[in-house]
């Protein structure tokens, strides 16, 4: 924003729309996963997408141009949310069934501990390697990552069950010591209910949790990427230097990690649907307790609490779906989540730009995303509490997990 020179003039509104453009890519690479994902495998489109992201990282570092840079973060964002559309499903189905939440929360907490890395890298290396140097750390993968999850990383027992593929289901069990799904007694009855993907996610059986999930994920994105494509101008414009304002951004992303986990226990114990709804209504009550005037140390505490509620409430969100469906939906539903919830993701930096841009006050700012907030706890409690209300009951010739109700 402050160098010409680099890909050309971007003002707040371009900024706003270039943050956009890689949500834009995660939102097409999401919904694609779950037209896949139940239906190739969970590692297939894992590996796929470490490979596609790393490429799309390195090139955006050779961006030279405002379109180019838009262009490639779109390139990349398709990678991304193929990524976390699919990561979600594989492991719901090899975590424990009374910690399927904290896995969920452990393994999505990479996202908020990638972005707090991210800051943290930011404030260390930036006046040295500068913004392309960034992004050639975040192409890494392709070299560290990939490798590892090609000889490492299992695909799921359970899908490999519900496709017919029993042989290497057992095989796979046997190595894992994941248990292989139970089979009905009537293996010749139809499966008219047991439909793959985005055809079982918009069933009647399906149907009104999925919309009301989908507006959930996109209300808690919104709030997700308002905040951590902002947050640092908007405190700079507090009067914070550079590497002050950068420090908010890894506080909110810690916040958001460590919040998550200790909230995902809560949520194995008493179900994610009070504790996502508390989760929402603590973020929207810090946000506005950040309007206050305290003292440095006392609004570092505050943000971080602020990332619990935004952040850490949308990683509940994604234990809260991937344990809601079946398996032969699992993947659509994540990916659902994630695809649809990116309209919020690509409103957030465009409503952050429209808000600096109207010359609103701070505090005023803060209030909306409070707003937002309590948004996010009204559509919480409108999904249905028991997902065993709205599935149907096993039909003879399927095979219902243990995760299954």
């Amino acid at each position: 924003m402050r160098d010409a020179s680099q890909i050309g003039n971007v003002t707040p509104g371009i900024a706003g729309v270039l943050g956009s453009y890689a949500l834009f890519g995660v939102a097409v690479g999401a919904l694609l996963a779950g037209s896949v994902g139940d239906i190739i495998g969970r590692r297939k489109v894992m590996l796929a997408s470490y490979a596609w992201f790393s490429v799309g990282m390195a090139l955006t570092a050779l961006s030279a141009s405002t379109r180019e840079f838009g262009w490639m973060r779109f390139v990349t964002g398709i990678g991304i949310g193929s990524l976390v559309a699919t990561t979600a499903a594989l492991v719901a189905e090899y975590a424990p069934k009374d910690k399927k939440n904290l896995y969920i929360a452990i393994c999505n907490g990479g996202i908020p501990l990638g972005s707090m890395l991210s800051a943290v890298l930011a404030i260390v290396l930036m006046e040295h390697i500068g913004w392309r140097g960034m992004f050639w750390i975040g192409a890494v993968p392709m070299v560290i990552l990939l490798p590892l999850a090609y000889f490492k990383m299992p695909e799921s027992v359970a899908w490999l069950a519900a496709r017919g593929r029993l042989q290497e289901a057992r095989a796979l069990s046997a190595r894992t010591g994941v248990d292989m799904p139970v089979a009905t007694a009537q293996p010749s009855a139809p499966q008219s209910a047991d439909k793959t993907g985005f055809a079982g996610l918009f069933s009647r059986h399906y149907l009104l949790p999925t919309l009301v999930l989908g507006c959930m994920s996109a209300t808690g994105l919104l709030l997700v990427y308002s905040l951590n494509t902002w947050l640092p101008e908007l405190m700079l414009r507090a009067g914070y230097n550079a590497k002050g304002s950068l420090s908010f951004l890894a506080v909110l992303n810690g916040g958001s990690l460590f919040g998550a986990l200790a909230a995902s226990r809560a949520a194995d114990r008493f179900g994610p649907k009070p504790v996502v709804a508390a989760s929402f209504a603590t973020g929207a009550a810090a946000l506005v307790v950040l309007t206050f005037n305290f003292h440095l140390a006392a609004l570092l505490a505050i943000v971080a609490v602020v990332g619990l509620g935004t952040s850490g409430t949308q990683t509940l969100i994604y234990g809260f779906v991937a344990n809601y469906y079946r398996t032969n939906v699992r993947a659509a539903g994540v990916a659902w989540c994630a695809g649809f919830g990116r309209i919020g993701g690509i409103g957030g930096p465009m409503l952050g730009s429209f808000l600096i841009g109207a010359g609103l006050e701070l505090d005023y700012i803060f209030y909306i995303l409070a707003g937002l907030g309590i948004l996010g706890v009204m559509l919480t409690l409108l999904v249905p509490m028991s997902r065993s209300a709205l599935a149907p009951p096993p039909q003879a010739g399927t095979l219902a997990t243990r995760t299954t109700p």
